[in-house]
């Protein structure tokens, strides 16, 4: 499911990379990293039909609450 959305999302339209991480103390942890080349495209990938039908399916198989946050590359 995870590889899915992840294949599918590198395909988009200013998508310059995304990957999973697996937190070394807590292998639990997974914490997935998109960079966009802006705000429009990671919009675009959020009303994406992939994005609709994966992100539900992946947050119902976690243990806990998934959490989106959104930064700005400052340098």
């Amino acid at each position: 499911m995870c590889k899915s959305l992840i294949e599918e999302t590198l395909k988009e339209e200013g998508c310059i990379d995304y990957g999973v991480y697996q937190e070394l103390e807590n292998p639990e942890i997974l914490t997935m990293l998109e960079e966009w080349k802006d705000e429009g495209s990671l919009d675009q990938h959020i009303r994406s039909d992939h994005f609709k039908e994966i992100f539900p399916l992946l947050s119902e198989c976690l243990d806990k609450e998934t959490e989106i946050n959104i930064y700005r590359k400052k340098l």
